[in-house]
């Protein structure tokens, strides 16, 4: 048996996806749709071998719209590809959450209600008839508080057992419900299909076509659309609903945080504060965490490796191995798990939100919403989670506008190649030029991409969740669930890459590129040749691209070899220039192969173009 989670964003869906699967999770695409979906299996009898297996549907207010969340949620609701639907309502927001659930009705599929929250509705003196709301809708209902584990263990029972075609209906305007019963008396089509072919929903052009003088007739004698007076339909029924089962006690009001969370003063300082708090937690335990496990691996993997006779090609290949392992979880994994714990933090306590909000004005002239400033900022740790963070965004559009942008935040890697080199033998000024530089460029990108990027642009539809105080246990599961993801899908690129660049380099194929992009490195850039073979290992990991220029110096102390110009101008082409491995592994794994191609060039062109003209200009 199948079932799937449906509800609005926030109502703690995922919380109990999570409590009813544990940790057996898979993630995966929909056929043709880029929405992530969480899936995963629940055993119900072991002995009579009876499982459940669940999936975690994206969170929306309505089924219509051409959204991809909407289209792809119609799309499993219509074939169907679920035997029953878990419907989750928010007891603190019960009226507005039941215009879903009159929506999901009407597919005729066997459901449950789980009206989670009651613990936080109790607290505002709220209180809902979980059995005359049962009687109502014809299904089972049931009262939840995931976030304490209360009535979790209702809810697979429930499904199996009692999952009922709900017998609710909503009575819509008169010359509406004519129209329905005209469509099924002439084209046989049922009141769900009538209803989307009056709303411009329906895959079927012919029936869109036929409906449309029906609609027209109805507008012009409301004037009102259609989709105005159904949606006004279901919002009165929704409220006849709650009045019937809600009732109401005295709230003792507490003081407000959001006065000052969301309103620009203190908002924005404490928002920068945040970010700025993230950024450097980031840092620090990532930093410490990198030094540790890169120790490990030197001494007990690389330096071992090195005192062994071994035949030339499997030295070459034991050392590319242990440095892409050590690539991986010495320098991309301390950051990205310190990232998602304070993300899974800031998701748990409700301050997303009120970040969004207060960052959607600035974010938007670049062609993005407010949830974007967060896995922009977080590029600053690493790059790999932030363009994982561009999930938090609502559109496919936004996210390639996001992930173009996050590739080109410097990481913390790139500002070992900023600080070990310019900051270091040319100055701290000149070190902090890089950042300004870099900083133009991504707000002009970010411009120019709102203008060219295709796809439709949606309003920010913001639901400000209560500010909780967030579970340890709870923060750290779902920060492991996430990590899992960058092990299984950029470890192993990460391994791959690394052994093919070994390889080049051992049969001299490196030797030949040098020698090759002597034009580019000397005429172009006005660099060494070996920069060039220093920029290509910067693509392994980028602080390689500094470890390999001294390497091939013969020196650290580069500034008896290069002018000081020449390494700045290293610095900002391996700042611009591509991103690691790690990061195109997970742009194509979350935007698929051409967008990560396109990055991948425009970054290339970038670097080399920027270098360039700060060559031709102060040289």
């Amino acid at each position: 048996m199948k079932a799937a989670l449906i509800g609005n964003p926030g109502v703690g869906k995922s919380l109990i996806f999570m409590q009813l699967t544990g940790l057996g999770v898979e993630v995966g695409n929909m056929p043709g749709s880029s929405i992530e979906l969480m899936s995963g299996t629940v055993c119900v009898d072991r002995d009579q071998k009876e499982w459940l297996d669940l999936v975690d549907m994206p969170g929306l207010y309505s089924l219509d719209g051409q959204g991809e969340k909407e289209v792809l949620v119609r799309r499993v609701l219509e074939e169907p590809e679920v035997d029953a639907l878990i419907v989750v309502l928010d007891a603190t927001r019960f009226e507005r959450n039941l215009y879903l659930l009159l929506q999901i009705a009407e597919y005729r599929i066997p459901m449950i209600v789980v009206v989670n929250l009651t613990d936080e509705a109790i607290k505002e003196g709220v209180s809902i008839d979980t059995d005359a709301l049962a009687t109502l809708l014809g299904v089972p209902v049931i009262g939840a508080a995931a976030a304490l584990g209360t009535g979790i263990d209702q809810i697979v029972p429930a499904v199996m057992k009692s999952a009922k075609v709900s017998t609710i209906e909503v009575p819509y305007d008169h010359q509406v419900e004519a129209a329905l019963r005209s469509f099924q008396k002439t084209m046989g089509i049922g009141r769900r299909v009538g209803l989307q072919a009056m709303q411009g929903i329906s895959p079927d052009p012919e029936m869109l076509e036929v409906t449309a003088m029906v609609v027209e007739e109805i507008e012009n004698r409301h004037r009102m659309s259609v989709n105005q007076i159904i949606a006004t339909n279901r919002h009165n029924y929704a409220h006849s609903l709650s009045g019937r089962v809600l009732s109401t006690g005295t709230h003792h009001r507490r003081f407000d945080l959001d006065r000052l969370l969301t309103r620009q003063f203190p908002g924005i300082p404490i928002l920068v504060g945040v970010i700025l708090s993230m950024l450097l937690i980031v840092f620090a335990i990532g930093a410490r965490l990198e030094d540790l496990i890169v120790w490990g691996f030197t001494t007990y993997l690389m330096t071992p490796i090195q005192g062994l006779v071994l035949p030339p090609l499997v030295a070459q290949l034991a050392y590319s191995v242990v440095l892409a392992l050590e690539s991986g979880f010495g320098i991309a994994f301390p950051y990205i798990f310190t990232f998602y714990i304070l993300l899974s933090i800031l998701e748990d306590s409700g301050y997303m939100t009120r970040a969004a909000f207060l960052a959607d004005r600035a974010m938007h002239r670049l062609g993005m919403h407010g949830e974007a400033i967060i896995p922009l900022v977080l590029g600053f740790g690493c790059n790999v989670p932030a363009v994982m963070g561009t999930r938090l965004l609502s559109s496919r559009r936004e996210r390639v506008i996001a992930a173009f942008l996050i590739t080109m935040v410097p990481c913390s890697a790139r500002t070992v190649v900023i600080s070990g080199i310019v900051a270091k033998f040319v100055g701290v000024l000149p070190a902090l030029s890089i950042y300004l530089i870099v900083l133009v460029l991504i707000l002009l990108t970010g411009v120019i991409l709102s203008r060219v990027t295709p796809g439709p642009q949606y309003g920010m539809i913001l639901e400000m969740t209560p500010l909780r105080r967030p579970k340890a246990g709870m923060v750290l599961r779902k920060s492991w669930l996430r990590i899992q993801e960058f092990l299984v899908i950029a470890m192993p690129l990460l391994l791959i890459s690394s052994v093919i660049l070994g390889l080049l380099g051992f049969y001299g194929v490196i030797a030949m590129f040098q020698q090759a992009a002597i034009p580019i490195s000397e005429g172009l850039l006005g660099l060494p040749s070996y920069a060039s073979t220093a920029l290509l290992f910067g693509i392994l990991r980028k602080e390689m691209a500094f470890e390999t220029l001294t390497v091939l110096a013969g020196t650290a102390d580069l500034i008896t070899v290069m002018t000081k110009l020449q390494l700045y101008i290293f610095a900002l082409v391996s700042t611009l220039f591509v991103p690691c491995i790690s990061t195109i592994a997970v742009l194509n794994r979350e935007l698929g192969a051409k967008v990560a191609g396109l990055i991948t060039v425009y970054t290339v062109l970038l670097g080399l173009g920027i270098g360039a003209l700060i060559h031709l200009l102060m040289a």
